[in-house]
């Protein structure tokens, strides 16, 4: 089913030949002929998805249809339509609200690419309404992240800092939640109901980051059809998360920095700036700082985004909080898998001694598989070493294998479970074997011995800061 359109105009054959226009393009159209009848179909509770409307009319004006049109949701995109005289009026619709305007004579592929591009704003700002719900329901500053000295200072910060203007450069490791803190400074902040709006700066390559930030006009580059507003614009009121900025190529600091100072953006190919109410909060796992001193990044650009630090600790640093956290995503995750489950002692036990090199993001990847492996009431650690008792052949006083009628093969089984571990440590190790050994709390001669013992030793290979081999 296509988006659905209301269109005014008291011009009856324009009016028709909107109505056909966009019917073929399969979009669902509503056609009225005055101001009345626009504002009596606005107040009803029927589904609308976008409204063009003439500016002068007869019986009104349409600045009383964009207005009934904002009352009934700020979502919903109004275009005007304007002759020349009427220009003025367009532009202040623009600026309480309408999302643009287009002027008589008009081509049907213009109307048709902002009737495309108006019902994308609208989808977006209904997407960070519903992800401001979901937050909203799940995220809980200061409860969320953590309760631990740590993390309270942390969110405090953000309670603190979330209604500024000021720039804001959060800092950590990968996997430590910097999205979640973005967020939460645009949830606790004035900023709520406008949009928030994400871009990894490093996932795009040089030559369409530009375009994706700063937006382009008609006609800029080859495959330029249509002119597209930038993220800039799509965050315009609310906030701009520029993820992984370390990675942002140097040209395009020097653009961004521009941007920071004079609040204005110059599109790919135009020639007028535009002005922009934005935010922005920038992110990296990278030592800032470091960059800097290598001249990879920009010491001005530093400057402007680290206006507000936020540091973000590793969860290895903040032990306190892991209980909690894994029993928020027990839940989250057993709800998904429509589980009722709990921790065993030993279990909840093994999950808050990890270390934890991904984090907050691995700590969830480790429950979820458990969810997935656990049979109800509880998850048991060998659940959390991803799979069952059956398979593992271990369990802690808590959790103890039943021994089946015919019997076990006690060394096979006790075998397999250590060959997985080693495995394991290794793989987390990225094949260093002294730091293979700290994971499982040994020494570095019994390590080596496990792994002539099952065939492993020829699978990885001494890298620098390992003990050196014993004669």
């Amino acid at each position: 089913m296509g988006a659905r359109i209301l269109v005014c105009d008291d011009e009856a054959g324009l009016r028709e030949m909107l109505g056909v226009l966009l019917r073929r393009a399969g979009y669902e159209v509503e056609l009225v002929g005055g101001v009345k009848t626009a504002t009596a179909r606005l107040a009803s509770e029927a589904p609308l998805d976008l409204v063009i409307c003439d500016l002068a009319m007869p019986d009104g004006s349409g600045m009383e249809v964009l207005s009934a049109a904002k009352q009934r949701d700020l979502a919903l995109q109004v275009i005007m339509i304007t002759a020349f005289a009427t220009t003025e009026q367009a532009v202040e619709a623009m600026r309480i609200g309408a999302y643009d305007y287009i002027q008589k004579p008009f081509k049907n592929s213009e109307l048709l690419a902002q009737v495309e591009k108006a019902l994308e704003k609208s989808s977006i700002v209904l997407e960070n309404r519903a992800l401001r719900a979901q937050v909203q329901s799940t995220f809980r500053v200061g409860d969320l992240l953590g309760k631990g000295p740590r993390m309270s200072a942390v969110m405090d910060l953000v309670r603190r800092v979330a209604s500024g203007r000021s720039s804001v450069l959060i800092t950590g490791e990968s996997g430590t939640g910097k999205e979640m803190v973005a967020r939460a400074l645009h949830e606790a902040g004035d900023r709520a109901s406008q949009p928030f709006v994400t871009v990894n700066c490093g996932a795009l390559p040089e030559t369409l980051m530009e375009t994706e930030l700063f937006g382009h006009e008609k006609g800029a580059f080859t495959g330029a059809s249509t002119r597209k507003d930038g993220l800039f614009r799509a965050a315009q009121g609310g906030t701009l998360f520029l993820d992984e900025i370390g990675e942002l190529p140097t040209p395009l600091q020097v653009k961004l920095l521009r941007v920071l100072q004079e609040r204005k953006v110059r599109p790919v190919g135009g020639t007028q700036e535009l002005e922009v109410d934005v935010r922005v909060v920038a992110a990296t796992n990278r030592d800032v700082e470091q960059s800097v001193r290598e001249g990879s990044f920009r010491q001005d650009l530093f400057y402007r985004l680290n206006v507000i630090r936020i540091a973000l600790p590793p969860l290895r640093d903040r032990r306190e909080d892991i209980p909690m956290l894994a029993a928020h995503f027990l839940q989250k995750h057993s709800a998904f898998e429509g589980k009722r489950l709990s921790f065993s002692a030993e279990a909840l036990r093994w999950v808050s001694e990890q270390d934890y090199p991904g984090n907050v993001r691995e700590l969830e990847n480790v429950v979820e598989r458990a969810v997935a492996f656990a049979s109800e009431p509880y998850v048991v650690r060998a659940d959390l070493l991803g799979g069952t008792p059956d398979e593992t052949g271990a369990g802690a006083p808590d959790e103890q294998l039943v021994l089946p009628p015919e019997g076990i093969d006690l060394d096979g089984h006790l075998g397999a479970l250590e060959r997985s571990l080693l495995t394991q440590a290794l793989e987390r190790s990225g094949g260093n074997r002294t730091s293979a050994a700290k994971l499982l709390k040994t020494s570095f001669r019994s390590l080596r011995y496990r792994l002539v013992k099952y065939g492993l030793s020829d699978e990885i290979m001494a890298t620098p800061g390992e003990e050196p081999d014993e004669a």
